[in-house]
């Protein structure tokens, strides 16, 4: 399953470290957006998805970070308009960004208190929030050394890693 990897607004270094770690998790194709690409644009996505080689029959994950969730969110539905399909959208500190789509949604947080306040504009199937609360940036710098809770249901949490977080959601 193709993943495409929507970065925020941050030196390439970080998403370069982000691919690796998942790499280290799962294998899969990933595409992902460069600087020339504005992450926060449904639009430039959505015409950089036209020129890689993907096909509408193979459905698409997005894991995006930050300003790549706008962009992303976007993109994800405009594929599906477009015929194509869509697996899953992970959401990496998309603090107040509505989530809202006809495929699985999926939150991600540096701290509970960024969770707790952005699902108030919808959860998602199941979230992630980082415990101990750790910088934003580093969400995306170092996925592999991040522990949390994936919130399952209001109420019924288990302690994981991020990366075994985001490989479950990759590898259904």
């Amino acid at each position: 399953m193709p993943i495409i990897i929507c970065p925020g607004m941050h030196p390439p270094e970080l998403t370069d470290a982000f691919v690796r770690d998942l790499q280290n998790k799962i294998k899969a194709d990933y595409f992902v957006l460069t600087a020339e690409t504005a992450p926060y644009s449904a639009i430039a996505i959505s015409q950089w998805l036209g020129h890689q080689s993907l096909s509408k029959t193979d459905p698409l994950s997005f894991v995006s970070f930050s300003a790549g969730v706008v962009g992303s969110l976007g993109a994800a539905i405009s594929w599906q308009l477009q015929g194509g399909k869509v697996h899953s959208l992970i959401a990496l500190d998309g603090w107040g960004m509505p989530l809202v789509g006809n495929f699985s949604i999926y939150r991600v947080s540096h701290d509970y208190f960024t969770h707790w306040s952005s699902s108030l504009l919808g959860a998602g199937n199941t979230g992630f929030y980082a415990d101990p609360e750790i910088e934003h940036l580093d969400l995306w710098r170092s996925p592999a050394n991040i522990y949390g809770w994936q919130v399952i249901s209001p109420g019924c949490k288990t302690r994981t890693a991020l990366t075994d977080y985001l490989a479950q959601i990759l590898s259904r």
